[in-house]
């Protein structure tokens, strides 16, 4: 249950820590919070992301769906649910994918420095075959053929420790991208090792590709009947 006067709003990054659901501005449906994101109004007047559900202020959760953002936006849902006049760019369903993929990168640039992650065809072949790797990662604009030979053994070895049978497989992030993250050049294969920055980089990636799929839940197709 929503405990909350205003059901639309929360009341702020430092009460209710304990709240695991919160309602979508534009679905009217409690979905877990790991399914949301949640929006803030900024000094200026802007509405932004705020990823890590830190920021200041009263804050707005809207499903992570990138169709449903960009219908916030065009029903002016900010405006209403934060009774007031707020500016919402049209270009805020693209900057908060690009604040995802940051925050993917972010993630896997901090695994990298811990040791937690080797890249290039051979190391990570090495690392499958070895029992090390505990997520394979692939550029999504890689070559099918490398990908597919890595896949297969990934799909013998299952999961790693015994905690899931299904081997962990990325491929949200382009070359570019991961080339960024590492601090090298031409990165199409990468493997995470055992850690526990794994963890937040899985995590980090379901929510992207989450925004990037979910346009086709039950979420999704609710706010679009309710239209």
């Amino acid at each position: 249950m929503l405990a909350l006067a205003d059901p639309d709003l929360d009341n702020g990054p430092r009460t209710d820590r304990s709240a695991t659901m919160r309602m979508c501005a534009v679905s009217r449906e409690v979905r877990p919070i790991d399914e949301l994101i949640r929006f803030v109004v900024s000094p200026t007047g802007e509405v932004i992301p705020d990823l890590k559900r830190k920021l200041p202020g009263r804050g707005l959760w809207v499903s992570a769906s990138h169709w449903t953002v960009a219908e916030a936006v065009r029903r002016n849902q900010f405006s209403k649910g934060f009774k007031r006049q707020v500016r919402a760019a049209a270009t805020l369903p693209d900057d908060t994918e690009a604040l995802l993929v940051r925050s993917c990168t972010d993630a896997l640039a901090m695994a990298a420095k811990a040791g937690q992650v080797v890249s290039g065809f051979s190391k990570v072949e090495g690392a499958l075959q070895h029992g090390q790797a505990a997520a394979l990662i692939h550029a999504s604009d890689g070559a099918p053929d490398g990908i597919r030979k890595l896949d297969a053994i990934a799909g013998q070895r299952g999961g790693n420790s015994g905690e899931s049978p299904v081997f962990p497989i990325v491929t949200v992030l382009a070359s570019e991208q991961l080339d960024l993250a590492l601090g090298r050049s031409n990165v199409i294969h990468a493997a995470l090792l055992a850690g526990p920055a794994r963890k937040t980089f899985l995590s980090r990636c379901q929510i992207l590709v989450r925004y990037r799929m979910a346009d086709d839940d039950k979420t999704a197709n609710a706010a679009r009947n309710s239209d």
